[in-house]
């Protein structure tokens, strides 16, 4: 259950006592106010989810309380309590905008029971000041994996979605570690639950805090009204913090202490609200080189680093490029309005083939989504590509022409491309380039004797 930030306003200092208890047992976090002064002033925070009035206190009535929250732009909800005699009154609080009423004395589990259907209601409301489709990370067609070295990703996301375990994605920009992200929260438990992303490195700094946690009303300058946090929004979900490495040496104090106890405290708040959240981070940086250099903290490194998916760059992974292109001319065809049937030349393909990516695979669905503008007749041409693709010259680890030998040799010939290519790209480094080959280091090396041999 979602906990929730409840005041209660009642002028019996025992029933205050008796409801704080009920309600921050059930792990809510709790304000109190003794009269309709007080609570206006707490209220005036903006931070207050719920609000338990009584209708009757000695300064003003719960109804004016109702009111002028409601005149304030207050969006708490309000749960008014009434003596039986006084129903009617109750009736009127409804009226001027409170929630609904329970009747005095009150019973511990109807109290919990309105909480966790108001808790519900909150939920819902969240998500429709959010767009949904990025929210909740809704299902869309998925891209099969050819590549040895994605197939052991698609295995470590399966090995760990279905656990709370918090994740740490690595990968050079442009590789898909936003669609891993999702994956993972797909096919968790909380896949029915918010999914956050947030980019780290494109939140001012001045703004980070403020945007992670949340701010009262008058804050700080300019926090005109409340705001809930990304960690709030994400309650009972994943948020997915992409280029955490990008996160000053502040805010990664308030995100260990907020992985370590899972509370956070609203900025002008004195009050730390419970949230379930799992944490999905991202980065392109070296962590451990900034460990070292004191640049980012040792003890949040491990904290986010409990399992570790590498992704791994495009050209290490060339069996997936046609598939990629067949799978992003549908994708933007569909966003663009255009036939889904757009074919691609051989020229065009084989150009894209021998590409070595540097922008991975989101400079791969701009170049199809530029050829898609260009093209005609439902075809892309190998003028549609941009002129460093267009006139790649051949070198000895592009792939062959296809047609040039039997489809054993012109496979074989593939095959060594790509270990060729992963070889440069790993520096020389075999033994890594095995492994992201998803191949031991013996078959290596027996492939590439074979080539001699032959």
């Amino acid at each position: 259950m979602q906990s929730l930030q409840v005041l209660i306003i009642d002028d019996e200092p025992a029933l205050r006592q008796i409801l704080s208890k009920t309600t921050s047992k059930a792990g809510h976090s709790i304000s109190v106010a003794a009269n309709g002064t007080e609570a206006l002033a707490r209220l005036n925070k903006g931070d207050i989810d719920v609000a338990i009035c009584d209708i009757r206190m000695p300064d003003m009535s719960g109804i004016d309380v109702v009111e002028k929250a409601n005149a304030a732009g207050i969006e708490t909800i309000f749960l008014m309590m009434t003596a039986y005699a006084s129903v009617n009154t109750a009736i009127e609080a409804m009226r001027a905008g409170a929630y609904d009423y329970m009747l005095k004395p009150l019973r511990n589990e109807d109290v919990i029971n309105r909480l966790e259907h108001l808790a519900d209601v909150i939920h819902l409301r969240s998500e429709n000041e959010v767009l949904r489709e990025i929210v909740l990370g809704q299902n869309e067609d998925i891209c099969q994996h050819c590549a040895p070295a994605m197939k052991e990703v698609e295995r470590l996301v399966v090995k760990v979605a279905p656990t709370d375990s918090t994740v740490m994605i690595t990968g050079p920009s442009g590789a898909g570690k936003g669609v891993i992200a999702r994956s993972i929260h797909q096919n968790s438990l909380r896949a029915g639950n918010p999914f956050i992303p947030v980019n780290c490195g494109a939140i001012p700094e001045n703004l980070l805090e403020s945007e992670f946690f949340g701010h009262t009303k008058g804050a700080f300058t300019g926090a005109s009204k409340a705001k809930r946090g990304l960690f709030f929004e994400a309650d009972q979900g994943t948020i997915f913090l992409d280029e955490i490495g990008e996160l000053p040496l502040n805010l990664q104090v308030k995100l260990l202490h907020v992985i370590e106890d899972q509370h956070v405290r609203a900025l002008g708040s004195d009050q730390a609200r419970k949230i379930n959240v799992r944490i999905v981070a991202a980065t392109n940086r070296d962590l451990q080189q900034m460990v070292e250099a004191g640049t980012f903290r040792e003890d949040l490194y491990f904290r986010l680093n409990v399992f570790h998916v590498p992704l791994p760059p495009l050209n290490q992974r060339r069996e997936d490029v046609p598939t990629l292109l067949n799978y992003f001319i549908k994708k933007e065809s569909k966003k663009m309005g255009l036939c889904s049937d757009i074919e691609l030349s051989q020229e065009a393909k084989y150009k894209l083939i021998s590409y070595s990516w540097p922008g991975n695979v989101r400079e791969l669905q701009n170049i199809v989504a530029r050829s898609l503008i260009l093209c005609e007749n439902g075809r892309i041409e190998l003028s549609d590509l941009p002129q460093n693709i267009s006139e790649l010259k051949k070198t000895e680890t592009e792939f062959p022409t296809p047609g040039q030998g039997t489809l054993k040799q012109q496979l074989h010939a593939f095959e060594i491309a790509v270990i060729n290519k992963s070889i440069e790209a790993a520096n020389g480094d075999r033994k890594f380039a095995a492994s992201q080959l998803g191949i031991g280091i013996s078959s290596l090396y027996r492939k590439l004797e074979d080539t001699n041999n032959g």
